[in-house]
């Protein structure tokens, strides 16, 4: 069973006027789950508030305090020059971070199969004790932890195809054993971050700009399908970005919805092969409204095949 977690909470995250990440995402996703029939389908859940220690997991403590104490009652505080706290904001990042554990447990109980986070912020750029690129949290990362520390999985995989590489994720695990990262992302790029190369569980795909759906699905085949399959997953964590997309004017890659919807049914394969299917899936990027949208429903599609 397919299984989606959100809140309205995510909506009260006010970003500012023409900041690309904006509630209208979270709209046009809504919409476009009811238009595509899915909305029948699909179990929803509300995203909880997750508590401190639980972001301790992946946060420093630190780090957690500052935040909380930066939340404003009024106006916004910018942390820097991408990334805002409104009023809002504070309670979304709770609820986006929350909706992770829950999904996680969900999954764990034998209660859904795959889950998709329709959350804001989102979280894969937030590191240790660092937010940065429109994140605070770092929602993946902190599922994942959850579901080592409170499940006792011995093997998680995280991917990561957000046209920017998830540096904090890879920052969180980029030496735990426990841990497969496969990220794929458009290089040079922002976070600008570079590649480490002497951590074994880290699978890179850079793409150059203009890189299209055959050459993107061929990397992938070639790098990450192997990896994937040698590493056994016993849970596999998503960070769908969709902002790779061609009419996406935040990168300059150029897949289409066929592409997201391929590469998600090859980890669904993967997570049946593996993983008894658990799939938690935890929307990042992707800013042109229609192709984020319809690029979701995809995944969607793909995640209930």
């Amino acid at each position: 069973m397919l299984a989606i977690i959100s809140h309205p909470d995510c909506l009260l995250h006010d970003t500012g006027s023409n900041h690309p990440e904006s509630p209208d995402r979270l709209h046009a996703i809504n919409n476009q789950i009811i238009m595509s029939g899915l909305d029948f389908i699909v179990q929803k859940y509300d995203a909880p508030l997750i508590s401190r220690d639980q972001l301790k997991r992946v946060h420093d403590c630190a780090y957690i305090d500052r935040i909380f104490a930066m939340a404003p009652e009024q106006g916004s505080v910018v942390i820097d020059s991408d990334t805002v706290m409104s009023p809002g904001t504070l309670q979304a990042a709770q609820r986006a971070a929350g909706a992770g554990i829950l999904g996680t447990d969900l999954i764990m109980k034998g209660e859904a199969g795959q889950i998709f986070c329709a959350v804001r912020p989102p979280g894969h750029h937030a590191e240790h004790n660092k937010a940065m690129g429109f994140c605070l949290f770092n929602n993946i990362a902190i599922a994942a932890a959850h579901a080592l520390a409170e499940h006792g999985l011995k093997r998680i995989a995280i991917v990561d195809f957000d046209v920017h590489h998830g540096n904090g994720t890879e920052d969180t695990f980029k030496n735990d054993k426990r841990v497969l990262f496969c990220s794929s992302f458009q290089h040079p790029f922002y976070p600008h971050v570079e590649r480490v190369l002497d951590t074994p569980n880290v699978v890179y795909v850079p793409f150059p700009a203009g890189t299209d759906g055959p050459s993107f699905r061929k990397a992938i085949t070639e790098h990450w399908l192997p990896a994937l399959n040698d590493f056994r997953p016993q849970f596999l964590f998503i960070s769908a970005g969709f902002d790779a997309h061609v009419l996406d004017d935040m990168s300059e890659l150029s897949l289409v919805e066929a592409d997201y919807g391929w590469i998600t049914s090859e980890l669904v394969l993967i997570a049946k092969a593996h993983g008894h299917g658990r799939i938690l899936s935890m929307l990042e990027g992707g800013y042109e409204l229609g192709a984020l949208a319809r690029s979701v429903v995809s995944h969607l599609k793909a995640l209930l095949d």
